[in-house]
């Protein structure tokens, strides 16, 4: 499966579920399933925590095409600094504080 963006090197985790909330950033993932119940779906949601159990990343798989892609970067005390939105077929866009918005 391709991933349009690489893996933030501090993931820890790698956990699937089956949609997401797009309320701000970052996004809020909805349903967790199992990997082998992910390879049964069309669509999904693969995402990546640290140790802190913060999502610093997930791609939504479309048909085992990464559709989107969102890369999240936190300060030393936890807080969102940035996003890295990637959709298929278009540039990277970095979008930072105050751009955010509420959590």
């Amino acid at each position: 499966m391709p991933v349009l963006v690489e893996v933030v090197p501090a993931a820890r985790a790698c956990r699937y579920f089956v949609t997401y909330a797009a309320i701000g950033l970052p996004f809020r993932l909805i349903g967790p399933i199992e990997g082998e119940q992910a390879l049964n779906r069309n669509t999904f949601i693969r995402a990546w925590f640290d140790d802190g159990e913060r999502l610093i990343g997930f791609d939504k798989l479309v048909h085992a095409d990464v559709e989107l892609s969102h890369r999240y970067f936190y300060d030393e005390d936890g807080a969102l600094l940035s996003a890295l939105v990637t959709m298929a077929g278009e540039a990277p866009v970095r979008v930072t504080l105050p751009e955010i918005g509420a959590e």
